[in-house]
């Protein structure tokens, strides 16, 4: 996993160079640099504090968690707002937790089905062009989101035997910094702790210290957020506030399945002067409201729309600029994905493997938050890492059954049930 890891960080940084992704446009204010999140950080390294998400004057934010932002603000500070050296930097990051992100799926994979699945596994999320994509492109925490719920998993797999508060105590600081990094996955929290604590019950282990550990150490690293966001607005914000823009680009009478990208105040002049003219939070609020009153007067249409956005989370989204042609290739492919990666997980609960039903769940709930608002590749990224594993293990399930078939054509009849026990165990050797 180690060799896996280093050698894919090292082809992504010399990827950065040869195809030149540390070169942003730099019109609408260098906006592509980062989006809300390089208008946030340079605001930080401006000292003009946590604001103007859209590089308008537009005051305090939480339109975006803020980890992201103050990294950001802070290589700004080092090597220059919108500089080609901050690109470098905060590239080559993501790029050291996607390869890293190769560590935890192989242990994933080796507990949950076998040595061989995790190898494949490992290695294929540390070769594949489609994971460098979101490392050397994207100025966000694409990356980082993955590899933080992918020790999540893995952290709530070994609850289950772990002795102490030590598993606890990681859980809690994990959950803190995913919560001030991407605030969208917190869907899987309240599953991963109640597994943790049903499978430990189940055991006889003792939980009650560990899961006060835990709760005390994420309101450590959340409370001061919290706090801070209280003062700016008058009232408690949960991390982020722009739930109701978000909601909007994804139900209102032109919505398709997707954003509705024109609406955002970045491409939008008119939104742009109401979000400066309401203000963040009474405009989020707004949107929100606007989003409401369109479902209620057309509550068939925002099922119609409800049942795209879930095919289009699994089954990629079409590009006006591809061709019908390549739209079907693409689209097919990333469906393909999350076809296996969902018979593999119905599968592994067919078969009691550990973790099973923990990696069908998250399956089950994360998404949901994107059904509601709208779907994106990015937004499917932060699982990709446990979608792989389900996938590999799927693909190598199909391959034992046809060496299975192939065994009992050349030996005319079927194997013996200890003698295919006895080949699934030499085959996962």
């Amino acid at each position: 996993m180690w060799r896996a890891a280093v050698l894919s960080f090292v082809l992504q940084i010399a990827a950065i160079g040869l195809f030149h992704t540390y070169r942003f446009r730099t019109t609408d204010n260098h906006f592509a640099f980062g989006w809300e999140m390089g208008c946030l950080g340079k605001a930080v390294a401006e000292d003009r504090g946590f604001s103007d998400p859209f590089c308008v004057g537009t005051g305090p934010s939480a339109w975006e968690p803020p980890l992201y932002p103050y990294l950001i603000g802070g290589i700004f500070r080092i090597c220059g707002t919108y500089s080609y050296a901050s690109a470098w930097v905060l590239l080559t990051i993501n790029s050291l937790f996607s390869a890293l992100t190769c560590i935890p799926i192989y242990l994933i994979a080796r507990k949950t089905f076998s040595e061989t699945v995790a190898r494949w596994s490992a290695w294929i999320w540390a070769l594949f062009p489609y994971v460098w994509y979101w490392s050397i492109h994207w100025v966000w925490d694409t990356t980082i989101s993955p590899f933080l719920l992918a020790m999540i998993f893995l952290i709530t797999l070994a609850l289950e035997d772990g002795e102490g508060i030590r598993g606890w105590i990681l859980f809690g600081i994990l959950w803190g910094v995913i919560a001030l990094a991407n605030p969208s996955i917190f869907s899987f929290l309240p599953i991963s702790g109640l597994w943790a604590w049903y499978r430990r019950h189940k055991h006889g282990r003792r939980s009650l210290g560990g899961v006060v550990a835990a709760s005390l150490i994420f309101c450590v690293f959340v409370g001061p957020w919290l706090m801070r966001n209280h003062e700016v607005f008058g009232k408690w914000v949960f991390i982020r506030n722009d739930f109701g823009q978000q909601f909007a680009l994804g139900n209102g009478i032109a919505a398709r399945g997707y954003s509705m990208v024109y609406e955002q105040p970045n491409l939008n002049p008119g939104e742009l002067e109401r979000f400066k003219q309401m203000g963040e939070l009474a405009y989020t609020q707004a949107r929100q409201r606007e989003a409401m009153t369109f479902i209620r007067e057309n509550p068939g249409r925002w099922v119609v729309l409800t049942v795209k956005k879930i095919f289009y989370y699994w089954g990629g989204i079409p590009k006006a600029a591809d061709s019908a042609s390549v739209t079907a290739i693409k689209m097919s492919l990333f469906l393909l994905s999350s076809v296996l990666a969902f018979w593999g997980a119905a599968r592994a609960v067919s078969q009691k493997r550990p973790g099973a039903w923990l990696v069908l769940s998250l399956l089950l709930v994360y998404p949901v938050i994107y059904y509601i608002v709208y779907p994106h590749a990015r937004y499917r990224h932060p699982i990709e890492p446990e979608l792989m594993i389900l996938a590999v293990y799927m693909i190598a399930e199909l391959l034992e059954v046809r060496k299975s078939k192939a065994r009992t054509r050349a030996y005319g009849q079927t194997p013996s049930p200890g003698r295919a026990s006895e080949a699934r165990l030499l085959a996962k050797e």
